[in-house]
C-alpha cells in the first residue's frame, strides 16, 4: 500500500551566492505539488551552503520538523540538492523514512511513495554499502602495503627518562605537573616509571 501524501515540505539548496537563485527549484516543485494536489507545509532553503556539508541549518530544521510529523513527504528538485555523498543521501532518506516521511526527487523521477521508487531506493542503499566496502578494502590494503614496506603506523613512541620521572615523584611533584614539564601525557609518565620498576 502506497503511503498517503497530502502535506509536503520543499527542500532547496544553492551552493554559491553569485548568480544562483533557489526560486527556479522552488517554482518547479510548487507547480508539481499543485498538480498532485499536495499542500506545501513548509519550505526549507539553504543558500550559499555546500552540498558536501552534512550539517546545514535548513536541512537540520527540516529533519527536526519531519521528526515532529509536520508533513508527509519531502520534495527536492534533484538528489544532489539534498546531498552529494551517496552515503549521506541514503542516511538522510532513511531518517525521513523512520519518521514516516517519504521522499520525492522531481528531476530524478524518484518517488518513494511508489513501489518503483522504493525499489530504486534499495538499489541506492546497495550502492552506498558497496561504496563503504570499497573504501574499507582500500584502507586495509594501504595499511598492509605500508607495513610490508616497514612503515611504522600510529603515533611515534615518546622516550621518557624513568630516572627523571622518579626524581620528580620523590620530591612530591604531582603526575600532571611532571607530564607538563616533560611535554608528555600523564599516562606516558606513569608507564615510564612502571616499566622501569
Amino acid at each position: 500500500m502506497e503511503p498517503a501524501v497530502s502535506r509536503i515540505a520543499i527542500y532547496a539548496r544553492v551552493s554559491m551566492l553569485n548568480g544562483q537563485n533557489p526560486e527556479m527549484q522552488l517554482d518547479e516543485i510548487r507547480e508539481y505539488a499543485s498538480r498532485r494536489g499536495w499542500t506545501v507545509a513548509g519550505e526549507y532553503v539553504d543558500i550559499g551552503v555546500s552540498g558536501s556539508k552534512e550539517s546545514r541549518p535548513e536541512l537540520n530544521r527540516m529533519l527536526k520538523d519531519a521528526h515532529a510529523r509536520r508533513f508527509d513527504a519531502v520534495v527536492c528538485w534533484k538528489l544532489d540538492r539534498l546531498g552529494r555523498s551517496l552515503k549521506h543521501l541514503v542516511v538522510t532518506i532513511e531518517d525521513l523514512s523512520a519518521y514516516g516521511v517519504t521522499f520525492v526527487s522531481l528531476r530524478d523521477n524518484l518517488d518513494l511513495s511508489t513501489p518503483s521508487g522504493r525499489l530504486m531506493m534499495h538499489l541506492l542503499g546497495a550502492m552506498a554499502e558497496f561504496e563503504r566496502e570499497l573504501i574499507k578494502e582500500r584502507v586495509t590494503a594501504g595499511i598492509a602495503a605500508a607495513r610490508r614496506r616497514g612503515v611504522r603506523l600510529g603515533r611515534p613512541k615518546t622516550y621518557v627518562s624513568p630516572d627523571k620521572v622518579r626524581e620528580m615523584r620523590d620530591t612530591g611533584t604531582p603526575w600532571r605537573a611532571i607530564a607538563k614539564r616533560l611535554g608528555i601525557g600523564t599516562g606516558t609518565a606513569c608507564r615510564a616509571l612502571q616499566q622501569a620498576s
